[in-house]
């Protein structure tokens, strides 16, 4: 999606608003990843930014959601996100600006503290499960509606509008429909319940940097509050946790006996969501994590 001179003009002026200095926009780079949303670097006078734009209509709020998500987090003092910039519009399109975070390659140290300021970030708690307000998990709006309890908020808020959808979408049948009704009764039976602990939502290993200098950042939150077995499970379905990630957090804020037998259990819901977005290669492997439970 090209810049046009209108919106470069925009952009700086804009910039030159919030920043109070007089940059100019040199040049603008596309930047890899971005599967919902256009991204790009741009080169700056006063240095780099990213910015993130999409349509949005397509996407109503979805960069306020994120950028209230990541201010959430910050609030917090625990684990490093990067500060946004400026949220604005230009014509059909919202975008979203940030810091730039010029990232490394991630060593032994710098997983450790990403596990221990995870682990800090956890501890951080509300009074009932889910959030004020509704967000997204990756394109799909996410409900936060508030439960007492994490097995009602997990099963109504988080599977049941999946199933739904996938069942609309046929990629589930009927078959699949009830082993899911019989899940939602045994769900409360299959974890201890904790306090609601603030949750990243979609931790997965593209949505964290470690910077050139070994500090690790959080990026593209979809926070709710939940049980923290929720986010250390998703670290686990692609990869790019180190050890000394799980070893750090088990340290600074050990998890209850089992919990790498629940992984799947909360897995259900990103890969129920990644079946209403793919399609059905995904299919299998929600039903070998479904049955696990039955």
């Amino acid at each position: 999606m090209a810049i046009s001179k209108e919106f470069t003009l925009y952009l700086e002026q804009r910039l030159n608003g919030v920043l109070n200095v007089d940059l100019k926009l040199k040049h603008v780079s596309s930047v890899s990843g971005g599967s919902i949303n256009a991204a790009y670097c741009l080169h700056t006078t006063a240095g780099d930014f990213m910015m993130k734009r999409n349509n949005k209509d397509a996407y109503p709020n979805m960069f306020a959601c994120e950028s209230a998500g990541l201010a959430t987090i910050s609030k917090t003092q625990t684990i490093a996100v990067p500060k946004t910039i400026l949220l604005d519009e230009f014509e059909e399109d919202d975008f979203l600006i940030l810091e730039w975070i010029e990232a490394g390659r991630a060593k032994p140290v710098a997983s450790k503290l990403l596990g221990q300021q995870l682990a800090a970030m956890h501890r951080h708690t509300a009074n009932q499960f889910g959030l004020d307000t509704d967000n997204y998990m990756g394109s799909l709006p996410q409900s936060n509606r508030k439960h007492d309890a994490w097995a009602s908020f997990f099963n109504e808020e988080r599977l049941e509008p999946m199933v739904k959808l996938a069942l609309s979408k046929e990629l589930l049948n009927l078959k699949d429909e009830q082993a899911f009704e019989r899940l939602y009764k045994v769900v409360p039976e299959l974890f201890e319940e904790e306090a609601p602990a603030l949750l990243h939502g979609d931790l997965w290993s593209g949505n964290y940097l470690i910077s050139v200098n070994q500090k690790p950042y959080l990026i593209d939150p979809a926070v709710s509050y939940g049980h923290r077995e929720f986010d250390i499970a998703m670290t686990t379905l692609f990869g790019g946790f180190g050890r000394e990630f799980y070893e750090a957090y088990q340290e600074s804020f050990p998890m209850a006996n089992g919990w790498q037998q629940r992984l799947d259990l909360w897995n259900l819901y990103p890969i129920l969501l990644h079946l209403n977005l793919f399609g059905g290669s995904y299919l299998a492997q929600v039903r070998q994590c479904l049955q696990r439970y039955l």
